[in-house]
């Protein structure tokens, strides 16, 4: 399946391949549903999509890796190096990842300010850890989820002017950080982090200190579930507005994003069933629930491909 994958892609070299197959295997072991989706794309994209998420994931790691070696000067001399390799060039022939996301970013074009800003998000998260309103947030998760999707685009493909679809590609990934962060509460609390816009929060009666108190007790609070539901809201129409921009998608494209699209919401679903219990358990999406959808989405891609085949590729890269 992986060789289909990147003879579809037209990867020949062998450092290459072995480059996008580590991002595979990355992509396999941390981002479950994430890598369901991927398999509804026809098999010369989703190379590029695991060099994509195999980036994310190796700046995620530098701030997350659980080393108390590591202090926030040492992550952000880390994250400077990431940089600076990445935007250095030269195919990169000893560090896999940055090899295939840097070959994913020439062939498809992605430009270098969706990079750029997400890397500052990163630096962000060293020393960041509470937003004070709606805006503040938006700038954080402009470049740690709004550039993700907008990194996808030239990948999936649109019908039109990609500037058309741009808007509800970035809104997109906007909502599934949104849900992630109303998932992770008790996660993020615990390194010292509230992803919620404390004015929001405030107008139900919620501050830090109360959050804290959940965290600690494992309870959530009336005024928390109250702010929490607000919160929740807010995510689905950001979701309701990210589906419009499905139709703007390469046909073959469709049934991935709805799928991700579909599984993701239905994790608020879970959160809302649960009582905004964010502090005792992880809302999840089950097994059997992710392969029911996503085995219908495939019937439906298989359709796509066959009617609207994508470009050729050469076996040039």
């Amino acid at each position: 399946m992986i060789r289909t994958e990147l003879d579809a892609a037209g990867i020949r070299d062998p450092r290459l391949r072995e480059a996008y197959q580590r991002c595979r295997r990355i992509a396999a072991a941390h981002g479950r549903t994430y890598f369901l989706a991927t398999r509804l794309l026809a098999p010369d994209q989703r190379p590029a999509v695991h060099a994509l998420y195999g980036f994310a994931r190796h700046a995620d790691d530098i701030l997350d890796e659980p080393n108390p070696q590591l202090d926030v000067g040492a992550r952000a001399e880390a994250l400077q190096r990431l940089s600076d390799r990445f935007f250095s060039g030269g195919g990169h022939p000893d560090e896999p990842v940055l090899a295939a996301v840097d070959h994913t970013v020439r062939h498809y074009g992605i430009a270098a300010e969706l990079f750029e800003d997400f890397l500052a998000s990163m630096r962000m998260d060293l020393t960041v850890t509470d937003y004070p309103d709606r805006p503040a947030l938006n700038r954080y998760m402009r470049g740690s989820a709004e550039v993700i999707g907008l990194q996808m685009l030239p990948v999936l493909g649109t019908v039109g002017d990609a500037d058309e679809a741009a808007p509800y590609a970035a809104a997109l990934g906007r909502a599934f950080q949104l849900t992630n962060f109303l998932r992770d509460v008790d996660e993020d609390l615990a390194r010292n982090r509230i992803y919620l816009p404390a004015d929001e929060l405030a107008a139900f009666g919620v501050d830090r200190e109360l959050m804290m108190w959940c965290h600690a007790h494992r309870r959530t609070d009336a005024r928390v579930r109250a702010a929490l539901a607000a919160q929740h809201q807010i995510t689905r129409e950001i979701y309701r507005f990210a589906a419009e921009g499905i139709a703007l998608l390469a046909p073959r494209s469709r049934p991935c994003v709805a799928t991700a699209l579909t599984l993701y919401s239905e994790i608020l679903d879970r959160i809302e069933a649960e009582g905004f219990s964010v502090f005792t358990r992880r809302a999840t999406v089950g097994t059997s629930r992710r392969l029911r959808v996503a085995g219908g989405a495939l019937l439906r891609a298989w359709g796509a491909r066959i009617a609207h085949p994508g470009p050729r590729r050469s076996g040039a890269a």
